[in-house]
This record gives C-alpha cells, structure tokens and sequence, in this order.
C-alpha cells in the first residue's frame, strides 16, 4: 500500500538569509542557515477517496499521521505510526468501529499527542437521528493508550443532543496532559454557529461541561487550538460581524480551558463576505510565549491572500498582518503551520491557477523576522498541506496529490531544520 520514491535527489538544500522587503516580508537572498529535505513518501490508497491527512510528529521523530477514507460507501478514519528512519510504512489503522461510521469527506480528523504514549483522535459520525437532514452529527474522540497500536471505543464530545451539526473541530494538549477539544456548534439553531470547548484531565475517560465561547462564527472555517509552555491556552475562529465581515479571531485561557478572554481580532482584514470561505487560522508557540497566527483572507480588497501576525502579550494585542504568498499569477489557499520552541516557523499552502494547483511552502528560522521563498513540493495536481515541526528540528509537510489519475495519494516529505536558533537580526544602522 505505501511505498516511497525520491523526487530528485536525497538532499534538498535550501536557503534563508537577510534580503529585501517584499509585501511585508523579509525575503531570503544570503545564505545564513539550511533546511535539509528528505525523500518523500508515497501512501497509495487503492482507489479509497480520502481527506487530506493530519500530521503530527513526536519528540523522538516517529510521524503520525490521519485521515479519512471512503470506498464503496463504507466511511472509515486511519491512522499510520511510523518510527523515525523507518523507511518502509506499515499499513494504518482503522481508527472508527464498523458502527457509528465516519461522515463524509469535508475534512481530515483532528489528532494530537500527549506525553505518555497516548494518541488522540476527533471526527464526525452522522447524527443517528438525521432523518436526511444534512450536516448534522455527533463528534466523537477516539483515544489510544498503547502509543496507536489500538484505539478505545469513541467517547461523545458534543453534551446535546440536537440533530444539526458539530464539527470542524480542532484539539491540542497542554503541557499538564489536559485534553482541549473545540468544534462550532449549531445546536442554538441561529444562521451562525457558536464555538464550543471541552476539556479532558484524564486522558478523556471524561470530559468537562462544554462550554460555549463566542457566537456568530464562520459556519465552516475550522476552528484551531494550541498552547503555550505556560499552560496558556488559545483558540483561533473566524467571526461574523456587523455586515458579513469575517476576521480570524484570538482568545485565551489562563485557567486550563475553564474560561476564555473576549475574542481579539488578529489582522483587521474587514473581509465583507456573504458565506463561508472554509479555511481555517493556524497557530504556535514559541519558548518565549510569542503566539503566531497565519490564516487566509481576501480583505479589504478582495485580493486573496496568505497573512502571518505574532503576539508577544498573550493574544492580547498583534503585529500589523504580513503577506506570505510572492505569486501574483495563483491563488494561494488552505494555510498550515507547525512552530517548535526554537522559534522556527514552517508554513504551507496551496497555489491553485486555472491550469494547476501546487503546494508550497516557506519557513523561518528567526522567529518569523525573514521567511525563505516558498518552494513547491508536488509533482503532479495536489491540495490539502498539512505540517508539523518538533524541537528536534524534524519536519515534515504532507499532502494529497494525484500522483496516478484519477486517484489521490497522500504524499509526506521530510524536512530537517537547524537544532539551534538561527541569530536575530543585526540592529538597524
């Protein structure tokens, strides 16, 4: 099922440097620091119509990955393990029972890592009083406690039991092990969802009450957890204003998940839209607690684009947004980030044209001051990048591409950053 191929050869060296300012970015041109890839990986799924996949990687390097599957109507999430420097995959893992079935291909289950051993994994299950009703379902957490080699029966996340949705959901684990789960929520019934939390301190043989966090949310662009070495927790959304305006917005827990800030908008994009653009805010955090935001927009003027703002107060205040995307003949979509303790920063993005649609992607290796020019990966049609970047410097970008049409694989490319904080920049003269 999985076999892996080298697209040029073993080592890509890649530059980053001091250079000239382009649309709000510092842009490599001296070479001061390399990032090394690897050979990519090929995941053959025989057919099987998949999401693209979630990443993670552990502190030792091992990947995981997920994803969710389809063929002949039957719906299933999977997981695959695989140790560091194991070059042959194993085959994954069923993550869902037969019965409650997965829902359909929308997006990729949430994953994430404790530290001992325990893996994490959410997804939807048609609500089984639907009756036909579209959208609506349950979310469920699967769990394992044996490092993914089996998962637990599914827990219910969601505390209603209201047939419409809840979904797109995200997940992180704070450095004291607690679970924090967030999903939109439409059980209130108004045009917009709300955004939900729940939270688990027991490696989620229970959940706490959910709690709801804001109303009037985007009712498709994912929501998106992470925390800091603090135990400060943040959630990102994008809210509905006034007059169809869409901004990605921050808020905070300093309690563990029992009580968030009032939202804090992150880049002031004034985005006027009237539906959902279905993409998603990603963040990090560094050692030094600064919170990076990246996500998509179109505002003010209807120019789409991928943005970057930092954070050094806890969310309560950004930097002034900065463009990440050069190409001006592409549509740049679906932003991803990983960001390890060092400060290094690796991002990834969709290009699409009328003709093609690439993955690409950029990193930083001095706390998002400078950022390489984005490189494409695939060979072939390709979407959905995810990413993840650990303290030990290893990285990898994975995405669905159509490496045999008109089947999709997922693809996964190792990286390897510096193990040590590339120097700030020189003061200014």
């Amino acid at each position: 099922m999985i076999k892996s191929v080298l697209f040029g050869s073993t080592s890509v060296l890649l530059s980053i440097g001091l250079g000239g300012l382009l649309s709000g970015v510092l842009w490599a041109e001296q070479s001061v620091s390399l990032v090394q890839a690897g050979a990519k990986h090929i995941i053959d799924h025989k057919g099987m119509q998949t999401t693209g996949p979630m990443a993670q990687l552990g502190t030792d390097g091992t990947l995981h990955l997920a994803w969710g599957g389809e063929k002949q109507e039957e719906r299933g999430v999977f997981y695959l393990k695989v140790p560091p420097q194991q070059e042959q995959y194993p085959e994954p893992t069923k993550v869902n029972p037969s019965s409650p079935p997965a829902t359909s291909l929308h997006e990729p289950p949430a994953l994430a890592l404790g530290h001992t051993n325990d893996v994490y994994i959410t997804w939807t299950t048609p609500h089984p009083n639907a009756d036909g009703k579209p959208f609506a379902n349950l979310l469920l957490l699967s769990r394992s406690v044996d490092g993914g080699k089996t998962f637990l029966p599914p827990v219910q996340v969601n505390d209603d039991e209201t047939v419409t949705g809840h979904s797109f959901d995200n997940m992180t684990v704070s450095p004291n092990g607690s679970v924090h789960i967030s999903w939109l929520d439409a059980r209130e019934g108004k045009k917009d969802p709300a955004t939900y939390t729940v939270v688990s301190q027991d490696q989620g043989n229970t959940l706490s009450l959910n709690l709801k966090i804001d109303d009037s949310s985007c009712v498709c662009c994912r929501t998106h957890l992470t925390t800091a070495f603090d135990g400060t927790v943040y959630l990102a959304w994008r809210k509905v204003l006034s007059g169809a305006v869409r901004e990605t917005v921050v808020s905070r827990s300093m309690d563990n998940g029992k009580s968030f800030s009032p939202p804090v908008i992150v880049g002031h994009d004034q985005w006027v839209f009237e539906g959902c653009p279905h993409r998603p805010a990603t963040m990090g955090v560094d050692q030094e607690g600064r919170l990076y935001v990246t996500w998509y927009t179109e505002g003010p003027d209807d120019t789409p684009g991928v943005y970057l703002a930092y954070s050094d107060d806890q969310g309560k205040t950004f930097t002034p947004r900065r463009l990440l995307n050069m190409s001006k003949g592409t549509f740049p979509d679906h932003p991803q980030m990983a960001v390890n303790q060092a400060g290094h920063l690796l991002v990834s993005w969709e290009e699409q044209s009328p003709v093609r649609r690439e993955v690409v992607f950029t990193y930083s290796l001095d706390r998002g001051q400078t950022f390489s020019a984005p490189k494409k990966v695939n060979e072939k049609k390709a979407k959905s990048p995810a990413v993840a970047l650990n303290d030990a410097g290893q990285a990898v970008i994975a995405w669905s591409e159509q490496v045999a049409f008109p089947g999709w694989s997922t693809v996964v490319h190792p990286l390897s950053f510096p193990t040590s904080r590339m120097a700030q920049l020189p003061p200014k003269p």
